[in-house]
């Protein structure tokens, strides 16, 4: 039996399955990216709510884990050389359960790299912009007078759907024929794009046919539509 003691976190939010790796989550775009994953690769798990809109990424028990007090987070109880491991930020947690179960990261070292390039491109690109995005355009910021701001993030979001775009020219995955973490990291992203941020016109989405085509393959995957609504409330 694991003993994840040393772990404050664990005390505001109890492991009843310590031997299983801890999810420390909410089902947001950056959230299911590690929801997804799991339910991909098949590793157990256990998942915890952490309810975001109550601010309970700030408590002590959240920051010890994560000092950024962002979700997801997660503790591998069965880390490198058997010991437990704390990990955050997304994109380095795709990449850790990439190379533990050996799936959805190619063993090539080129294909390897240009896979986490894709990653790094969601984390640094899609991510923040698409976010910006969608607080000007449907939250606090549409009450802005000045709407430069959301001109800009509307057109850089179209930019970037653009290079999604062109990338897909004959390929079913970025990666081509395999789907990847890099496919796992922007599914939630670009739906919520046009879902949830309600931004499918203003960004012309349906003209671009090949990132529409993959958001529907990707969508249609069981593991992905279970991880979507993972952890719950």
């Amino acid at each position: 039996m694991a003993d994840l003691s040393a772990f404050p976190i664990t005390k505001r939010w109890p492991a009843k399955h310590p031997d299983r790796l801890q999810l420390y989550s909410a089902p947001t775009p950056n959230g299911v990216k590690v929801s997804i994953m799991l339910e991909e690769t098949g590793l157990p798990y256990e998942p915890h709510y952490i309810n975001i809109g109550k601010d309970e990424t700030w408590g002590a028990e959240f920051l010890s884990l994560n000092p950024n007090g962002k979700i997801p987070s997660i503790i591998d109880p069965a880390g490198p050389g058997g010991q437990p491991l704390a990990l955050f930020e997304s994109g380095a947690i795709l990449v850790y359960l990439g190379e533990k179960t050996g799936k959805f990261l190619p063993a090539d070292p080129a294909q390897r790299y240009q896979t986490i390039q894709w990653v790094f491109f969601q984390m640094a690109a899609i991510g923040p912009m698409f976010g910006q995005l969608g607080f000007f355009h449907k939250f606090a910021g549409r009450e802005i007078a000045d709407k430069r701001p959301l001109e800009r993030y509307r057109s850089e979001s179209r930019r970037l759907i653009g290079v999604l775009n062109t990338r897909l020219e004959g390929r079913a995955w970025l990666m081509g024929d395999d789907y990847t973490i890099a496919d796992i990291s922007m599914l939630g992203w670009v739906r919520n794009l046009i879902g949830f941020y309600e931004a499918r016109e203003i960004v012309g989405f349906d003209e671009f046919t090949n990132l529409a085509a993959w958001l529907e393959r990707g969508l249609a995957r069981p593991a992905v539509q279970r991880g979507l609504a993972i952890p719950s409330a």
